[in-house]
């Protein structure tokens, strides 16, 4: 057996216990906590630790000190689901404002959540550098932007316009470019 065919039956079967920020436990396959190039980052360097006293049957812990218990248990399900179904590739710029005719309806499923979840599986994708969640999470907030006036954009994500009718004018005027496009 090579030595690469080794390591990914190995992944197979090892564990790793990762721990939220509340200190709840979770405990998934290296293959699925691999997908977080941070967390295979930690492995890895836990790994080189070649002390003989280390117990191999113990499940290495990794503290996830930014990510909630409820948003990693959501990590954790898209990184298991991406393991079986890799999600297609996200078209840019998107083709449609539907997330379901842009991924697989569980992707689309997935993100189908309220904003300040979605907003927190964004920080937990980009601080567990987990690429495709990334991807994914972003391609929806671009998704719910997507052919929507400014005051529409304003609205949906409860942002206040904190210009003046003069000082829109002026940003309007000095853009006028970009609307004619």
């Amino acid at each position: 057996m090579s030595e690469a065919a080794a390591a990914a039956a190995d992944d197979d079967t090892t564990k790793v216990n990762l721990v939220s920020k509340e200190g709840d436990s979770f405990e998934v396959s290296a293959e699925v906590a691999k997908m977080s190039e941070l967390v295979k980052t930690m492995m890895d360097e836990d790994g080189d630790d070649d002390d003989d006293d280390d117990d191999d049957d113990a499940v290495a812990e990794i503290p996830l000190p930014n990510v909630k218990a409820s948003v990693l248990k959501k990590v954790i399900d898209f990184c298991e689901h991406h393991k079986a179904e890799p999600m297609t590739e996200i078209e840019k710029p998107l083709k449609s404002a539907v997330m379901a005719e842009v991924v697989q309806k569980w992707y689309a499923d997935f993100v189908n959540v309220e904003q300040v979840l979605l907003f927190e599986l964004i920080l937990a994708a980009n601080y567990m550098d987990i690429k495709p969640l990334l991807d994914l999470t972003c391609a929806t907030v671009a998704s719910m932007i997507k052919g929507k006036t400014p005051e529409e954009i304003r609205r949906t994500f409860n942002i206040a316009n904190d210009f003046s009718p003069e000082e829109e004018a002026q940003v309007r005027e000095e853009n006028k470019w970009c609307e004619e496009a």
